[in-house]
């Protein structure tokens, strides 16, 4: 590549890796071939290319994201530097976080046991599931 020049377009699944998605690009790889990445509104595919302005659903372990691309990012840098390549909209932002509210929520309502099964217990738990 000549020096100087800014990249035009790169690869979905390697766009996503550097704007820090998903930890690998095989990760971000998946998460295409399942469906869970849409580019203007179509189901992408891992080779598809990015450019500046595209817009992007999407789906991983920490909620649906909803962007727009301000920047092409061929490498992966800190956090900071990741979160300048996009910009969300308001009403993913205001659903993730409500949607985190929920869950901390939820959690003062899960029973936790009194402590750990004993032997006694985990072959009753087995032979409840039908492994035993």
């Amino acid at each position: 590549m000549t020096p100087g020049l800014a990249i035009q377009s790169l690869r979905l699944d390697k766009w996503l890796w550097a704007a820090r998605f998903f930890k690998t690009r095989a990760l971000a790889s998946r998460a295409c071939d399942l469906g869970r990445i849409e580019w203007n509104g179509l189901r992408a595919k891992p080779a598809r290319d990015v450019h500046i302005g595209d817009r992007l659903r999407i789906e991983n372990e920490g909620g649906i994201f909803e962007i727009e691309v301000l920047a092409i990012g061929a490498m992966r840098g800190p956090a900071s530097v990741a979160q300048r390549l996009y910009r969300e909209s308001d009403s993913s932002r205001l659903a993730r976080l409500h949607l985190a509210e929920e869950r901390k929520a939820m959690a003062n309502y899960v029973n936790l046991p009194p402590r750990r099964p004993s032997k006694r217990d985990r072959r009753r738990i087995i032979q409840f599931r039908g492994r035993g």
